[in-house]
């Protein structure tokens, strides 16, 4: 068996609908030991772990606290090599597709990377079609390491994300740790991300997206080319006349968001707990999607 030469960190907190997918995904189109891969099943209630187990040469941590921090912290632990690579449980990218971002890194100046993204918008209704066919024409969006699942770290990539505060947005925060020239989006390796089903599920998903974006300038760590600004909004429909019927449908979006962040964040404040955030579940269900 070759030696490892990539770590690859999957933190997944009840994933068992998908995690053997994104492991089958992820070891496909490369010799068996090229990538080291730790699921690291962090307060789980399901059989993510027992499915993790069963695949050939993939280490399973198990932790009792549902945190993504914490597995991270985790699987960095098992002593893995670097480069390394964080990977969401509910995103699918092959292998070989992991190794092209590896080697971007061996550019000069190049910390981080990540892979172009694919939404996968199959069951989806008209809605979150809409939205995402904004969002995903925003500056930010296109060009930032954050929303696509995985991000590629250098070993000196690492260390300066080692220094990072825990945080809910940590795609975000590490995406902004670097220089536009630092990190690269890699557009010959595809990362696979289901979209929500209904516009309840999408508003659930950017909940605690919008809450992550408060907390990050807040602590000072979103740079305001991350925003979504009117003139960002404005620049969308001058590009793409069709997209301007839908940037009402994005605002709505977005308001209703953050307003509903907002008032989950002030009743665990004055609770004195952690906020419950909701999860999407509908991008979970595997039988919307084929392969």
């Amino acid at each position: 068996m070759a030696t490892p030469t990539v770590h690859v960190i999957i933190p997944a907190h009840d994933e068992a609908a998908l995690i053997g997918h994104t492991l089958r995904s992820l070891l496909s189109g490369v010799p068996a030991g090229t990538l080291q891969v730790v699921v690291v099943a962090n307060g789980c209630h399901d059989a993510t772990a027992a499915i993790a187990g069963t695949f050939a040469g993939v280490r399973v941590v198990e932790l009792d606290t549902p945190s993504k921090a914490a597995a991270l912290a985790a699987g960095a632990r098992t002593g893995g090599h670097l480069p390394r690579v964080h990977l969401d449980a509910d995103c699918a990218i092959s292998g070989a597709d992991v190794l092209r971002l590896v080697q971007a890194l061996e550019e000069p100046g190049v910390l981080a990377t990540a892979p172009g993204r694919h939404l996968q918008t199959t069951g989806s209704s008209w809605w979150v079609r809409g939205y995402y066919r904004v969002w995903e024409r925003l500056p930010g969006v296109r060009d930032g390491l954050y929303g696509r699942g995985v991000i590629a770290l250098s070993p000196e990539g690492q260390r300066r994300v080692d220094l990072l505060p825990p945080v809910l947005s940590d795609d975000l925060a590490i995406s902004e740790a670097f220089t536009p020239g630092e990190r690269r989006i890699v557009r010959e390796a595809v990362v696979t991300i289901r979209a929500p089903r209904t516009a309840g599920d999408l508003i659930r998903r950017r909940i605690r997206v919008a809450a992550g974006n408060r907390e990050a300038d807040r602590l000072g760590l979103r740079s305001p080319a991350s925003g979504t600004s009117v003139r960002a909004l404005a620049a969308v429909g001058r590009r793409d006349a069709r997209l301007v019927p839908l940037i009402p449908l994005f605002l709505v979006t977005a308001l209703v968001a953050r307003g509903l962040a907002w008032n989950l964040t002030r009743r665990a404040e004055r609770r004195g707990v952690a906020p419950a955030w909701l999860r999407d579940e509908s991008s979970r269900l595997t039988d919307r999607f084929a392969g």
